[in-house]
């Protein structure tokens, strides 16, 4: 009963793709974030371009997580880490593959004038409904200190779209991100002179400390008008959609609501039909779901990001764990520092270990 309330909350069909983008604030970083609301709200979406994604496990996770929630398998796409100073991230792609299918050209965008503190990233994809091919570049702007500058990292935008055109001639292009910039910005006058527009023109993105409360509109999707004729889009405020405050949403989901483009003129439903507490008690059982059935951690496979999901195990002990294989069982686990058999314990209750 539970299944059913929560997927009739989407007022669209899965034959309706929907697009969309969201920056989800350090997403893979040991900050208590809670992935099974993510994942809650990113079931409704059928592309969606991450940023600030710190860890590529944290994608693997979401992948893993929607499939158990939809049924649907879900495919994904991660870059690797950019940024000039020591603060770098990922961005990143989810896409639901019986809608969207990619094909290809994945890349980094080659920076020679380094223009962008975070290259942005390029992919081409293919809506299966209509088999309409296009092509999306996922961009984080630098905020700096002041809107001088964010301006030469949007002015540089026109360059990505003219790249997207000339590797796919034929195909729409769209820009989407954390552009740090409101549209109504004249930096924007180089994107708009090549007929791109903002999906969306009103209201705001990020989420205010004040419930029900947005503060700035930089969260966005630019597109050509012409090549989305029934395109419709708005803002997912997934706090009042999950029933939580935004000060909690800000410290474990994203101070930022994702912005979503639904191709075939459709809107998505912004209360759930069963109610926030039926969201919660889904969104956990689709997360031990996940756990048990399509996720665990394997103590001679396992990656930094993925030893790093045990209790108490974090970057330095998973690289102990990574230069001291190959490991019996997890009771040898004692052998590291700081770690006793209390703390076997717990990882082994957390079910996240391979058996």
């Amino acid at each position: 009963m539970l299944l059913s309330l929560l997927l009739a909350v989407s007022a669209l069909s899965h034959a309706d793709a929907v697009i969309s983008t969201w920056n989800l604030k350090h997403a893979g970083w040991n900050n208590g974030k809670r992935l099974e609301e993510v994942t809650a709200v990113a079931q409704h979406m059928d592309l969606i371009g991450l940023q600030e994604v710190m860890k590529d496990g944290v994608v693997s996770d979401l992948e893993h997580r929607l499939e158990a929630l939809t049924g649907d398998d879900w495919g994904s796409l991660v870059s690797h880490e950019v940024g000039r100073s020591s603060y770098q991230e990922r961005y990143a792609y989810l896409y639901r593959e019986k809608t969207i299918a990619y094909h290809g050209g994945a890349a980094v965008y080659l920076d020679t004038q380094d223009v962008f503190a975070r290259e942005p990233l390029i992919a081409t994809f293919v809506e299966k409904g209509t088999g309409k091919t296009f092509s999306v570049a996922n961009v984080h702007i630098l905020y700096g200190d002041s809107k001088a500058d964010r301006a030469p990292e949007i002015h540089a935008l026109a360059d990505i779209y003219d790249l997207m055109k000339e590797i796919t001639p034929r195909a729409p292009a769209i820009i989407m991100g954390d552009f740090n910039m409101a549209p109504s910005e004249s930096a924007w006058g180089d994107l708009r002179a090549l007929g791109l527009r903002p999906l969306i023109t009103k209201g705001a993105t990020t989420l205010s400390s004040t419930d029900g409360r947005y503060a700035s509109l930089y969260d966005n999707i630019w597109f050509v008008p012409g090549e989305w004729p029934k395109a419709r889009g708005d803002v997912f405020r997934f706090p009042a959609y999950l029933g939580i405050t935004h000060k909690t949403a800000r410290a474990d989901v994203s101070d930022h609501a994702p912005v979503y483009m639904a191709l075939d003129g459709g809107s998505l439903a912004m209360q759930p039909a069963g109610g926030a507490a039926q969201v919660a008690a889904l969104a956990s059982r689709s997360a031990k779901a996940a756990h048990s059935s399509n996720i665990c951690v394997d103590l001679n496979t396992a990656n930094t990001a993925q030893l790093d999901q045990l209790p108490n195990i974090g970057p330095v002990r998973a690289a102990y764990i990574i230069d001291h294989r190959p490991w019996a069982s997890s009771s040898q686990l004692t052998r590291i520092r700081g770690i006793g058999k209390g703390t076997v314990d717990k990882i082994v209750a957390s079910g996240l270990l391979c058996s």
